[in-house]
């Protein structure tokens, strides 16, 4: 059968995906998955499977616990679905992920050990947590409105820009009160919605840099090398080669905004007409819709998705 050229991409969630049970399905059907889990388990002297699977909600929710549980789970998704899939996907050129995503990024990359990047993501998830305690702050969403209107109401408002994730969709992150005022200037101006969103602090914003100045020196001592597929980094919206790069992308992505929809439209520049959203949600497939509908996202999220026909014949 005749195929037409693909380009192929993996992209990896950021936290928000989490939901209670997510990777419980892969953990009984597949024995890499069980190993990925287990070993979480053992690096992190807790059962952070237990509470992948089992809850409560709230507990997983929190910084702290989502973002290595996210982690683990994308890894342990993409464990199964190289150990399933019945043609080697052997045409991934790109790789890239959602803020805390990018950390999946580099171990799928082999820029990272599984052990390290997990390490990584737990110290990086504490450090967060303990600097929106001492800097209190919020995180919105505003929909309907152009960039270079935002731009000017977070110049008035006070807040940042955290997170360009597709048209029509800004991330803000700040104060309370500098987000607060943000939401009703974005209103006034026609905003569709302003919607607060359901994290612990602001993130991607200068109230996180008590955190960067933390992760510096646990990045300083881990071992990052090369990777073996070319990750798109969410501070430049651009390819990263060297460790040194890597290193510095990763710190700088703490209080830097996330430029997903330009490493989206990137990657689908240099030919990319198909993505493999892995990890627990349908997220970023949503936001590529809206990005460019012509991309073709599947989701490697559940089990069910890994026995599905969608991706048999990638060659």
């Amino acid at each position: 059968m005749e195929r037409t050229e693909e380009m192929i991409a993996f992209i990896f969630p950021g936290q928000g995906a989490q939901y209670v049970g997510m990777g419980r399905d892969f953990y009984k059907a597949f024995a890499e998955s069980r190993e990925v889990f287990d070993l979480a388990d053992e690096v992190l002297h807790f059962s952070l499977s237990r509470l992948c699977f089992d809850g409560p909600n709230e507990e997983l929710a929190r910084t702290a616990n989502c973002q290595p549980a996210i982690f683990t789970t994308s890894i342990a998704a993409l464990a199964a679905f190289n150990s399933s899939i019945e043609y080697r996907v052997s045409s991934i050129e790109y790789m890239a992920g959602l803020s805390l995503g990018e950390y999946t990024a580099l171990v799928a990359a082999g820029a990272l050990s599984f052990e390290d990047g997990l390490c990584l993501v737990a110290s990086r998830a504490k450090f967060m947590d303990e600097a929106a305690r001492e800097n209190p702050g919020k995180m919105s969403s505003i929909l309907g409105l152009n960039l270079d209107i935002i731009e000017k109401i977070v110049q008035e408002s006070g807040a940042e820009i955290a997170n360009l994730n597709c048209p029509g969709q800004v991330v803000i992150s700040g104060s309370i009160e500098a987000v607060d005022k943000a939401n009703d200037l974005a209103l006034r101006q026609g905003a569709r919605h302003a919607i607060n969103l359901e994290v612990s602090g602001a993130f991607h914003s200068s109230l996180m840099q008590p955190a960067r100045e933390k992760l510096v020196e646990i990045i300083k001592g881990v071992n990052i090398k090369e990777p073996s597929v070319t990750v798109i980094s969410n501070v430049i919206a651009l390819p990263q080669y060297t460790c040194e790069q890597v290193k510095d992308n990763l710190i700088k992505q703490l209080t830097s905004s996330v430029l997903w929809e330009k490493s989206i439209r990137f990657m689908i520049k240099q030919g990319v007409n198909k993505f493999f959203e892995i990890g627990p949600g349908r997220v970023l497939k949503g936001l590529i819709r809206k990005i460019d509908p012509s991309a073709e996202v599947i989701n490697i999220g559940k089990k069910e998705d890994i026995l599905s026909s969608d991706y048999k014949e990638v060659k």
